[in-house]
């Protein structure tokens, strides 16, 4: 029998409504008692002026595993992911070969079984091939362990196609996981569309893209009784797309990535490539609309969009580097800086918005500190000042734009099933 007892945390466990100085004992890797707890004879960490929270979720994580292990593995993200202090992620499936079938969701918890490090939940594709033309085999793939589905990078184009999703996915109860860019709208844009695009000479993406097609999916979720998630939205017409959906009484939640709510449009005057994404950074009042989505929950979740690519790529023209950015190893104190270093939410509402919210959009039994639930864990210090080196990530890959930032948050233990997997020195 091991033990684990974690002393004098800050303990902020919003899915019980908890934010009290306790203690926490973990027992054979499951949490098995909380409040103030005296024993001997077990390994203790103090975790006095400390955070301690339900292990961090991230459900927006590119792995790249199967096809381009170049970029990341299963092994090399879900170690990225611990120094991060997320204890779950949730994989997307625009991999090579596509995560459309049962063998394909088997190799990927494999490989993360092997690995040994953060837990891994395979998101299955829509369509097969992520082509947006014929349903992926669903059924086969809840049954190899898929906790949601998305064509996540290639939004489904046919309507017709998008509500038989919807309707066929209601039999599993997962959630379908919409990128959202009608592609007749966007074309072969590469950043917002407007006065930067203009002044800089590329091709822009316009805000319309995204919120045409959230609109069409709020009303197809609708047709069909279902969840739905929009991710990584941008804009502040999708914002309140979401709002109003919500007043209307349906299921309906989103997330936003850090570099959403950090950076304009502006920051591709430099042509710097690390400044491409995909939705674009877009402008200071998307930012504000974000920030209040946030604020009054119409947004449920904080999530990286974390893309590795190869150095080689990122070093492309704007117009031919590939979209996307990393953020994992960084991403907390992202979140703190972005809301609330700016007053906009407090440490339990960015729990929340890290670890139960994501937990239950995809139906994992994640997120919490409640008693027999599985030892995840992670020890924030909320005053530890760093600067971001991306050569220290453990990402195979360092297309990142926040090298040499000052961030003021720091995970500075993960455990995973009462496994402590990183150690932050001071």
């Amino acid at each position: 029998m091991s033990e684990l007892l974690i002393k004098n945390g800050r303990v902020i466990d919003p899915a019980n409504k908890m934010d009290m100085i306790a203690d926490i004992l973990v027992r054979d890797g499951k949490i098995a008692e909380l409040g103030r707890i005296n024993k001997n004879g077990c390994e203790v960490i103090n975790a006095e002026n400390r955070l301690v929270t339900p292990g961090l979720v991230d459900m927006h994580v590119h792995l790249r595993e199967p096809g381009e292990e170049e970029e990341e593995t299963i092994a090399s993200g879900s170690t990225a992911a611990v120094a991060g202090g997320f204890t779950s992620i949730a994989c997307m499936p625009n991999t090579n070969p596509t995560i459309d079938n049962e063998a394909t969701v088997d190799y990927v918890y494999r490989q993360a079984s092997n690995a040994g490090k953060a837990n891994v939940f395979a998101v299955g594709a829509i369509t097969k091939g992520r082509a947006g033309k014929e349903l992926a085999e669903m059924g086969q793939m809840v049954r190899g362990g898929a906790v949601a589905f998305t064509d996540d990078g290639s939004g489904v184009q046919n309507p017709a196609v998008m509500l038989r999703a919807l309707q066929y996915v209601r039999m599993f109860d997962k959630v379908l996981m919409q990128h959202c860019q009608d592609n007749a709208l966007a074309g072969s844009g590469c950043m917002n569309s407007g006065y930067q695009a203009t002044i800089l000479g590329l091709p822009g993406m316009p805000a319309l893209a995204e919120e045409l097609m959230l609109y069409r999916d709020i009303q197809l979720a609708k047709k069909a009784s279902v969840p739905y998630h929009a991710q990584h939205i941008s804009t502040q017409g999708s914002a309140d797309l979401i709002r109003q959906a919500r007043k209307q009484g349906l299921k309906v939640t989103a997330e936003v990535t850090p570099h959403h709510l950090l950076f304009t449009d502006e920051a591709c005057i430099s042509y710097d490539p690390n400044y491409k994404m995909n939705p674009p950074l877009r402008t200071q009042e998307d930012i504000i609309a974000l920030q209040a989505a946030v604020a009054d929950g119409t947004i449920d979740c904080l999530a990286s969009d974390h893309a590795p690519h190869l150095r080689s790529e990122k070093e492309l023209e704007f117009l031919q580097a590939p979209f996307g950015i990393i953020s994992l190893d960084c991403a907390l104190g992202l979140y703190v800086k972005a809301l609330i270093e700016t007053d906009i939410i407090d440490w339990p509402r960015l729990i929340e918005m890290m670890t139960c919210n994501p937990a239950r959009i995809l139906r994992i039994n994640k997120g919490t500190l409640s008693i027999g639930c599985d030892a995840d864990i992670t020890i924030i210090d909320p005053d530890h000042h760093w600067q971001v080196d991306i050569d220290q990530f453990k990402s195979r890959s360092r297309n990142c734009p926040y090298h040499g930032w000052e961030l003021s948050a720091r995970p500075v233990c993960t455990i995973v099933g009462g496994r402590i997997l990183h150690r932050q020195s001071s």
